[in-house]
C-alpha cells in the first residue's frame, strides 16, 4: 500500500516549493500526490492575483508533478482540510512554515489540535 501525502497550498508564491517537496516524499514512499487549497468563503482564492490566472497556475503546477488537485471554499478551513485527511486516508502532510508566533493563529497547531489520529508531518521552512 502507498502511502498519501497532502500538500496544503495558500500563497502561490511558496505552492511549487510545497508541491515539489510533496512528490519528493511521493517519489520515496511509492505514493499518491493529493494538492489542497481552502480558502475562506469571503475571501478571493489568491489575494491580488487575477483568480483563473491563479487557478491555472495552481492547476499547471499540480499537474507537473503529477498530483491532483482540490480547491475548496469554506468558513471554517482548518475543519475542511481535517475532513480531507480522514475522507482520503492522508498518512503525510505538507504545509509551509507558519510566521504566527501565537498558536492560537498559527494554521499547522491549530491543525494539528483537530487531527485526533497520527499523521506524519512534513514542515518546509521558508527561505527568503
Amino acid at each position: 500500500m502507498s502511502d498519501k501525502i497532502m500538500v496544503c497550498v495558500t500563497q502561490q508564491k511558496s505552492c511549487e516549493k510545497l508541491i515539489h517537496r510533496g512528490s519528493e516524499l511521493v517519489k520515496e514512499k511509492n505514493g499518491e500526490l493529493l494538492v489542497v487549497h481552502v480558502v475562506k468563503d469571503d475571501w478571493r482564492y489568491f489575494g491580488e492575483m487575477k483568480e483563473s490566472d491563479a487557478l491555472e497556475y495552481l492547476y499547471d503546477i499540480s499537474k507537473k508533478y503529477d498530483a491532483s488537485l482540490s480547491i475548496y471554499k469554506s468558513k471554517r478551513i482548518e475543519e475542511t482540510l481535517s475532513k480531507f485527511v480522514k475522507d482520503n486516508n492522508i498518512d503525510e502532510i505538507v504545509m509551509g512554515e507558519s510566521l504566527e508566533k501565537v498558536s492560537q493563529q498559527n494554521m499547522i497547531d491549530r491543525l494539528k489540535k483537530i487531527i485526533d489520529y497520527p499523521i506524519k508531518w512534513e514542515i518546509v521552512k521558508r527561505v527568503d
